[in-house]
């Protein structure tokens, strides 16, 4: 897939529509783009390689953007594999280029390439450095533990271009049109909610650019409205609420806690709560269930007792959260048991391990199957919930 992002910036990467599994955890339904571009003037810049599932496309889409001419610079802002993956067989094919990448990630290229002799081939370059093509002028900013500590970002300051490096991905292949912030969201929390402080930071490094193009690693390239896709990506980093609304997740064996979790969403909407999701976290998709749950204002957590703990998928949702910085929300606790109610105690332990976590009571403990008896605490949380 080649096309001009600017008359001398051109997309180079390609669509992976048969890749299973992301990262090999993350479901993507419409496949993932791997992201790369080629920068055409006096001096000759590849903003990053693909994945090597995607090599033979990529090649091919290189050397017809390329015309007959040679790169000089290969700009490497992630060591990732599904962006690295080329790198030292673009060294063989192009032995005079040099790499051009942070110290850390120059530092990390040999545990990737053993055998490859990086000697005189690379260019470390530091916060605000700049690298002259002709007409276009790259500068550098580092973007440390977004989403890995090597990371930088580019700007051309010629035609205003911010290549992002993970930054404003999204899962999804290109070829595929589907709303944006749907699957950017499920990508970010999932991928970069953990490190929040430090997307803060490269925003406000961003902040003092002239921006008209954000080019990211994974995803459709962003020309219009900025504004939308930065101030999503400040709500995200600040862990704001982006939904008014409760979120209930629930974790049943039987069936039991999945009624009492359905009978909740029908309280919480007869009360008047502005949006009430819900998700079967046995069944129903992980990455998703963080997603929402960063999303929403509220959230009710509801299982069952297991082995004197909690069923194993709502404990893999709250390690899920915590692993991603969960923070500043109000949540409800509903739990299941049959002759020791043990879930209620263990979930409210893990919440507590969160930042600004407020545990609303009362805790509704139901045993086997709701009953009518059960109503009146299953009112009281609701009503607590959503005061």
């Amino acid at each position: 897939m080649n096309f001009n992002v600017t008359e001398q910036i051109k997309y180079i990467g390609v669509d992976d529509t048969t890749i299973d599994l992301f990262e090999s955890q993350y479901i993507v339904p419409n496949g993932i783009s791997y992201n790369s571009y080629l920068i055409t003037d006096d001096k000759i810049a590849v903003m990053d390689t693909v994945d090597r599932r995607k090599s033979e496309d990529w090649w091919g889409n290189l050397e017809t953007a390329l015309e007959g001419r040679t790169p000089d610079y290969l700009i490497v802002q992630h060591m990732e594999p599904d962006h690295a993956g080329n790198i030292a067989v673009f060294l063989q094919k192009y032995p005079e280029a040099k790499v051009v990448a942070s110290a850390k990630a120059i530092q990390m290229m040999p545990q990737f390439f053993e055998g490859t002799d990086f000697e005189g081939r690379t260019i470390a370059v530091k916060e605000g450095e700049t690298l002259a093509l002709g007409t276009h002028t790259l500068q550098f900013f580092m973007a440390p533990m977004v989403h890995w500590p090597e990371v930088m970002v580019t700007y051309d300051q010629a035609d205003k271009v911010l290549f992002t490096a993970d930054g404003f991905g999204k899962f999804g292949a290109l070829a595929h049109e589907e709303d944006w912030a749907c699957e950017a969201r499920r990508y970010y929390f999932n991928i970069c909610g953990k490190y929040g402080a430090q997307v803060q930071a490269l925003l406000k490094k961003a902040a003092t650019l002239d921006i008209a193009c954000i080019c990211p690693l994974h995803g459709p390239i962003l020309k219009e409205n900025l504004g939308y896709y930065i101030g999503l990506y400040d709500t995200w980093s600040k862990y704001e609420v982006e939904t008014e609304g409760v979120f209930i997740a629930y974790a049943s064996i039987h069936g039991g806690t999945k009624l009492a979790a359905e009978k909740m969403a029908e309280i919480l909407r007869e009360k008047g709560a502005p949006k009430v999701s819900i998700a079967d976290l046995c069944r129903d998709d992980m990455a998703e269930a963080v997603e929402d749950a960063f999303r929403m204002s509220k959230l009710i957590v509801a299982a069952s007792s297991y082995d004197a703990d909690v069923f194993p998928p709502m404990h893999d949702f709250l390690h899920h959260l915590k692993l991603k910085a969960y923070q500043k929300r109000r949540v409800g606790i509903i739990e299941n048991g049959s002759w020791a109610p043990c879930a209620g105690r263990v979930m409210k332990g893990m919440l507590e391990t969160m930042k600004e976590i407020e545990i609303v009571e009362p805790m509704v403990t139901i045993r086997s199957a709701m009953k009518q008896g059960d109503l009146p605490a299953m009112e009281a949380l609701a009503d607590a919930i959503l005061k």
